[in-house]
């Protein structure tokens, strides 16, 4: 497996695709020059509620006094974002006079930034920003706010695109708002912020990374870039996260995650899996965190997916410097993998009652996830997948 070096990993990076990213250790020192530079005056800061009180919230705040730029901070995002939230984000937005949105923290504060930029400067519910939806025609006189978005986690990968999974709390299912004109103006990536987090997040997160190398990578086309991508990230994720489970103050291990998720963030542009179709309506209903939620769900999918695909696993599986290259190989590390990290065996194992089955699924095959497994499912079929995941998920 191709390595690089710690000191190659430290090395403050900007790149450009495939939107502006600053990488590096410390550079969250750096954006209140930055949000100077891009003629902002007064930014919201959009978090979650665990990450409010976290220390880069106020290393943020000084580096925007420093700026001579005011803020506030809008922190009412569940771990689950829910379409009320995005509705309060927005007045917090329109009656603080803003002109830009920061979102810092996990996958939550992610998306909650993202949908609050969508609904900012329009009267437009959030709802109807729907992925299956045609995008709503907003005028010239609403566009959307510049958005810039920080990670905290090495997980979601969601800070170089604009999709944001937000639950609809009439319906009780979640969707994926998005819009193609919205896209994140800059991505600030500092390993520096993922050093505190506890190990159980650092585990669950690094997880979700996985799932999604692995899952965009299943997906049936030819998208060379997405795939490249995915590779890459899971190489990276697969280095780096025992890394920093062992040692967690390694800043260049934080630092591999860090842009190994965020490139399997790229890679699920080209779509995801029922991994994600069912996590996201079992985290819906019952508020599951995400990248957990997903961990348990993975080895249930790829049971069900992988048969028949020995070429795209033996790739996944070099990429992650696996010597069993087949596709049992393949599971058997991810399960063990899973082991290691020690996470839960099934749903049943953090809440999600067996008889919720048919109604997970019903909803799951919905999502937008969904449309790209590389098996389509019938009703029966995911309803099975889900009564698996339930009771025993390996």
């Amino acid at each position: 497996m191709h390595t690089n070096s710690e000191a190659e990993i430290l090395e403050p990076q900007d790149w450009i695709f495939p939107v502006p990213i600053a990488y590096g250790p410390g550079r969250l020192a750096e954006i209140g020059q930055r949000c100077a530079a891009m003629g902002l005056s007064n930014p919201l800061i959009v978090t979650d509620k665990g990450s409010a009180d976290l220390p880069f919230m106020s290393q943020l705040a000084t580096s925007l006094a420093e700026a001579d730029l005011p803020s506030r901070v809008f922190k009412d995002i569940s771990p689950n974002p829910r379409s009320d939230e995005i509705d309060a984000g927005r007045v917090a937005y329109q009656s603080g006079q803003h002109d830009a949105i920061i979102a810092i923290g996990g996958g939550s504060a992610m998306d909650g930034g993202k949908a609050v930029c969508m609904t900012a400067n329009n009267t437009v519910d959030i709802v109807e920003f729907n992925y299956h939806k045609p995008p709503p025609v907003l005028g010239p006189d609403q566009p959307f706010p510049t958005l810039i978005t920080i990670p905290t986690t090495a997980g979601t990968g969601a800070e170089t695109e604009a999709t944001a999974m937000v639950t609809d709390v009439q319906k009780g299912v979640k969707f994926c708002a998005d819009h193609p004109d919205l896209r994140p103006a800059l991505a600030l990536l500092d390993p520096e912020l993922t050093v505190g987090l506890p190990a159980h997040l650092t585990a669950w997160t690094g997880v979700d990374a996985v799932t999604h190398a692995i899952e965009a990578y299943c997906v049936p086309g030819f998208n060379p870039l997405c795939d490249g991508m995915a590779l890459e990230g899971l190489a990276l994720i697969s280095e780096w996260l025992p890394v920093v489970m062992r040692e967690p103050q390694n800043v260049a291990a934080r630092g591999g995650m860090l842009v190994g998720s965020c490139l399997a963030g790229v890679a699920f542009l080209q779509g995801l899996g029922h991994v994600h179709a069912i996590s996201h309506m079992v985290g819906a209903e019952y508020d599951t965190q995400h990248g957990l939620t997903n961990a348990i769900v993975l080895p249930v999918v790829l049971r069900d997916n992988l048969t028949g695909m020995d070429g795209k696993v033996k790739r996944m599986a070099d990429a992650m410097g696996l010597h069993d290259t087949s596709v049992e190989g393949f599971i058997a590390a991810i399960e063990q993998l899973l082991d290691d990290l020690e996470i839960p065996r099934s749903l049943a194992e953090i809440g999600v009652p067996a008889y919720c089955a048919a109604r997970i699924a019903e909803k799951a095959m919905q999502d937008s996830a969904a449309g790209t497994n590389p098996r389509q499912a019938s009703f029966a079929q995911m309803q099975a997948l889900v009564e698996t995941a339930i009771a025993k998920a390996r």
